[in-house]
């Protein structure tokens, strides 16, 4: 089997040694940025299957590398765990609207991260559910992973993407948001109910006029129109 590849977008270069070391004992292949700029032209050039990124980097912070990350058809597609000393609730909102797919503050357990490494990167490999959803103007493809909205294809994150999926193939039927985190995340991910807020508002706003297609059901959790 093919190693997986990750690349450490990260500027204290003691954390970047203790990760490349305890992800190679772990049997994947590194490859490391010490600034914001040199991580975006590694991420199009390498196409590692994973990124951890610092926010507070230099020439370039980690909030933009992101956000120019998951906003190019190249490597829109690859997850992205956000490794960061900033805290606040606030930052990991940002970083999920983003389009992170987890974030994991400093000071951080090596154990827990390769934990949600793995877990992501188990998802980015399970064979996706065959056939085609559609579901008024949209029309999902699960097995070439693409999203159109009347014919136009718009762009979506892994998470958004699972989470678009799975509603769309439960219309009606409400989905409460441990349901989804189980679902999307994985049991080995630690997260938390404003981290679903976060994904369905960024889904929504990709989603344009179709955004009314997702349903609040307040108190409850999320589900797909019924058409």
């Amino acid at each position: 089997m093919t190693r997986a590849k990750i690349l450490i977008i990260e500027d204290d270069r003691d954390i970047v040694e203790m990760l490349e070391y305890n992800l190679q004992e772990q049997g994947y292949d590194t490859i490391s940025a010490f600034n914001g700029k040199d991580g975006i032209v590694l991420a199009q050039k390498e196409q590692p299957d994973l990124i951890i990124l610092d926010i507070m980097l230099p020439i370039t912070d980690g909030f933009e590398v992101c956000r120019t990350i998951k906003s190019n058809q190249m490597t829109t597609n690859i997850p992205i765990i956000i490794l960061s000393a900033k805290s606040q609730e606030t930052d990991k909102v940002v970083g999920l609207e983003l389009g992170a797919d987890d974030y994991v503050t400093k000071p951080f357990s090596p154990r827990e991260l390769l934990a949600r490494i793995k877990a992501m990167l188990r998802r980015g490999r399970e064979p996706q559910p065959s056939g085609v959803i559609k579901r008024g103007d949209i029309i999902i493809d699960s097995t070439r992973h693409k999203v159109a909205i009347r014919g136009k294809e718009i762009l979506l994150t892994f998470t958004e993407f699972k989470l678009l999926e799975l509603m769309a193939r439960r219309p009606g039927i409400v989905l409460s948001r441990d349901r989804i985190l189980n679902a999307v995340s994985g049991d080995d991910a630690v997260v938390c109910d404003r981290t679903v807020d976060a994904h369905i508002k960024s889904l929504r706003q990709k989603l344009g006029k179709a955004k009314d297609y997702i349903e609040t059901v307040r108190g409850v959790g999320y589900r797909f129109k019924e058409i």
